[in-house]
């Protein structure tokens, strides 16, 4: 009377029906299997859409970690992001995909971002606007529960961007000011002149390679991948990201410091050379060391259980809810290629349409003052100019003048009007170098002009700069201002002219004596500057 005493050939039909309620479908994971491949392979394609519509934006970017040894740590950026994605492999394998819309709008975003970068010409700009896009691909295509999974991974790509040159000028005067401080504190006389000073065994300057940028950039990176593999709340993590910011400009401090104390009692026999960049970079992972071991001990390992509950809970939501169709991934990925390329195809469009313009030239200025001999052997570090001009006037009072014009068209990444590698003088300059520079408000016969006075020192003596730019139409000292009206000519003219104008006059002790001759020759001259930049700006 039981299944037992049926033959064996009939026990298959009726028998095995209770057998198959409990045990596990073999038809079904092959398919899943065949899903998860086709879903990683679309991912795959929606990576790599912003690669390739943004092509030249990445080429920049890698061209920086090639160029700079402070963001050559960018090349291990994308394998990090990629192996910490890894880890969460069997997590992730266990949450439900399905796009996310409301990320379009996101990526439209960057693009719109990006196209405005490429407008005003401000590389940070399209660089960061690029890279974004990679995460809100994720985010996009696969939906809230993976991106949120893989949150970290997908923000440390956001490293990769160079970017940390603003953070220089600001450094090297924390730097010089500690270290003078510290000096002065230990009792050895200092002469301080601007970012260089003197002390009773030799000269020193505070330069772009002291003022630990690299440190900085270097420490805040490893901080924040140490802080996410090492703590679980969210207030260590701050603590500890905060701690890799300011602990490495106060070590660099203290290394500015010690290498002149070396130089000091060795009588300028160590650190005076490239050794101290040796010393500089051992102090340095020195205190890298420290501060990581320090944090090792307010590790916080997730226990096993923790760990699994909520894997368990994805689990149950993912056997629940399950995919997406495959056919909603492929309308995102559409969508996907729509925001991404359209910026770019825009911006070519917008750069076949604009006619060729003529070559610009500034023979037409005239002064109304008398020329001169040139008084000093000085160009400014800018980027060659569509147009040059740099002339020599004697004033009325007889203090000389120069004159120096700037005007660029058809700009790229290699001649920029306004960047921040531009100086009044290259860090290697053997004639000149900047000691001090701060805006200015002039007033020229009611007119009032701002401008950037930069001081420069030399072997010939002093000498005031003054500069802004002409954008527009319009003069401001502005970066900022002068970027926002480099877009704005750029997306209602299709032009991206621009100069730079520059009053520069020698002084022996009284700068206001420099002062006095280039505000006279402003208010005779600037409206013959107008007249010449004008000119260009309509051929």
């Amino acid at each position: 009377m039981t299944s037992s005493s049926l033959p064996a050939a009939d026990a298959g039909a009726p028998a095995s029906a209770p057998a198959s309620a409990t045990a596990s479908p073999p038809g079904p994971a092959p398919k899943a299997g065949k899903s998860q491949k086709a879903l990683l392979l679309l991912a795959v394609a929606a990576l790599l859409l912003p690669v390739l519509a943004y092509f030249s934006t990445a080429r920049s970017i890698v061209e920086i970690w090639d160029s700079s040894g402070t963001f050559t740590h960018g090349y291990v950026i994308l394998p990090i992001s990629l192996w910490l994605a890894w880890q969460r492999r069997a997590a992730i394998a266990q949450l439900s995909a399905a796009p996310c819309w409301p990320a379009l709008l996101a990526l439209a975003a960057c693009g719109a971002a990006w196209l405005l970068g490429e407008f005003g010409d401000v590389q940070i700009v399209r660089h960061y606007a690029f890279v974004a896009m990679l995460p809100l691909v994720v985010l996009a295509l696969l939906g809230k529960r993976i991106a949120w999974a893989l949150a970290f991974p997908l923000a440390f790509v956001l490293f990769a961007v160079p970017f940390g040159d603003v953070f220089i000028n600001p450094l090297i005067g924390v730097t010089a000011d500690f270290t003078v401080w510290a000096l002065r504190a230990t009792g050895i006389p200092v002469l301080r002149d601007g970012t260089s000073f003197s002390i009773p065994t030799g000269n020193w300057s505070v330069v772009e390679a002291c003022s630990g940028v690299r440190y900085l950039i270097a420490s805040i990176t490893l901080g924040c991948l140490y802080a996410y593999l090492t703590f679980r709340s969210t207030r260590r993590r701050a603590l500890f990201i905060v701690a890799s910011m300011l602990v490495p400009i106060v070590a660099n401090g203290l290394r500015a410091y010690m290498i002149v104390m070396l130089g000091h009692l060795s009588g300028m026999t160590l650190a005076v050379g490239v050794d101290h960049l040796i010393y500089g970079w051992l102090f340095f992972g020195l205190v890298m060391f420290l501060l990581f071991w320090l944090g090792s001990l307010w590790r916080e390992d997730a226990p096993a259980d923790e760990q699994a509950a909520p894997d368990r809970a994805a689990a149950e939501a993912a056997a629940s809810a399950g995919n997406a169709p495959m056919r909603s991934f492929a309308a995102a990925l559409l969508a996907i290629a729509v925001c991404v390329g359209a910026w770019p195809a825009y911006a070519a469009w917008l750069e076949q349409r604009e006619s060729a313009a003529a070559p610009a030239s500034l023979s037409g200025f005239a002064s109304t003052w008398q020329p001169a001999a040139p008084f000093a052997q000085w160009k400014p570090s800018y980027p060659a100019a569509s147009a040059e001009l740099q002339q020599f006037y004697a004033g009325p009072a007889g203090h000389p003048v120069g004159l120096n014009l700037l005007y660029y068209r058809k700009q790229d990444h290699n001649t920029k009007l306004i960047s921040s590698v531009n100086r009044m003088a290259a860090e290697k300059d053997p004639n000149w170098h900047s000691v001090a520079s701060e805006l200015r408000e002039e007033n020229l016969g009611g007119r009032v002009l701002a401008v950037r006075e930069s001081t420069l020192s030399g072997a010939g003596g002093r000498m005031l700069v003054w500069n802004w730019y002409w954008v527009d139409g319009r003069y401001t000292a502005n970066d900022y201002l002068g970027k926002v009206l480099q877009v704005k000519q750029k997306a209602l003219q299709g032009s991206d002219d621009g100069a730079a104008v520059m009053v520069f006059s020698p002084y022996e002790e009284k700068p206001e004596v420099a002062r006095a001759a280039m505000r006279a020759f402003v208010a005779a001259n600037l409206a013959r500057v107008d007249a010449a930049l004008d000119a260009n700006r309509h051929k």
